[in-house]
């Protein structure tokens, strides 16, 4: 996910990434992983092959083991050639009790500092990164293992009307984007806000300028939800975890008439996503992880995701090896 406004990228699971241009590999900040099985996490040694130059630390964030995986995959190469390499990476793994913190850094050759005991777990209260364009929650749920769901969702666009400025005979520059800051911030409305225009200043009260040149509308939810059980208690967390979503990624590995498979294998199967999607209130659901034995019926899955859903859905990458 392209993160247009910082310039960055956001990556949900890392799975094989072969088919993402290594310049947008680079703008990856953030990984959040669902879980560690092996097409979930295959990907984080291409992800790091391409970040080690990288002056922006890269933040891992996955289940309760996910610093034990970061650890692993790491002391599985030798490292005597990147004292100079300025990569950071933090590592964040995350359970119902708490949430812990790890640090790798290239100088000290990605040996592991965990948090003292002291700060070692931090409170779990699902929001995870807020920042003042978006905020990313998590949910753990149930897949024999700890698989957690994550949703990032979109502060209020502010959009500047420019014939507005025109009109005011002021030209756009950096006053925007302290303007901006301060309509996030909640800037009292009767406060006079200073707009530079060439060898003149324009002093208004910062509401009436709020209304006469920024369109403001809501930003958009996106929930990402892969391997689960088919568990009564699973489905009510994803529910109300993807409620009001504009898009949900939601796995639908097994059909319902497999469902004892499902169950077997902790999978969600299609009708169960099309009916969580549905009393979400979702607008938009895309499916994807397949079992490959649907490999030469894969209409039978997005039909019945579509009939539960009660609209079309999206297929996205269809097939990924069965765990």
């Amino acid at each position: 996910m392209r993160l247009l406004r910082e310039k960055r990228a956001i990556l949900f699971d890392l799975g094989t990434l072969n088919g993402l241009p290594g310049g947008l590999i680079m703008k990856v900040t953030d990984a959040f992983v669902t879980h560690t099985h092996i097409d979930h996490f295959i990907g984080f040694d291409h992800l790091l092959r391409n970040m080690l130059g990288s002056p922006v630390p890269l933040r891992i964030y996955g289940p309760s083991n996910i610093i034990e995986c970061v650890a692993g995959k790491l002391k599985g190469y030798t490292w005597n050639l990147i004292s100079g390499y300025p990569l950071n990476i933090d590592a964040y793994g995350i359970s119902e009790d708490g949430i812990r913190h790890a640090s790798f850094r290239a100088k000290d050759r990605f040996e592991p500092v965990e948090d003292t005991p002291q700060t070692q777990k931090k409170p779990f209260q699902g929001t995870i990164v807020k920042n003042d364009y978006f905020t990313v929650k998590a949910v753990v749920l149930e897949h024999d293992i700890e698989s957690i769901g994550w949703s990032i969702e979109e502060d209020f666009h502010i959009n500047i009307d420019k014939s507005a400025l025109t009109d005011m005979e002021v030209e756009t520059g950096p006053w925007l984007t302290d303007f901006k800051k301060k309509i996030r911030g909640g800037w009292p409305e009767d406060s006079l806000f200073t707009i530079p225009a060439g060898n003149r200043r324009i002093e208004m009260e910062f509401g009436e300028l709020k209304r006469r040149i920024a369109m403001i509308t809501s930003g958009q939810k996106v929930s990402y939800v892969m391997d689960s059980s088919p568990t009564p208690e699973n489905i009510r967390k994803i529910t109300g975890f993807a409620a009001g979503s504009d898009s949900l990624y939601l796995e639908a590995y097994f059909l319902d008439e497999d469902m004892e498979r499902a169950r077997e294998r902790n999978h969600l199967t299609a009708g169960i996503a099309g009916r969580i999607a549905r009393d979400a209130g979702v607008k938009n659901l895309h499916i994807m992880h397949y079992s490959p034995k649907y490999r030469q019926t894969a209409g039978a899955i997005s039909r019945e995701a579509s009939e539960a859903f009660g609209a079309r859905v999206h297929e996205a990458s269809p097939y990924r090896q069965e765990n």
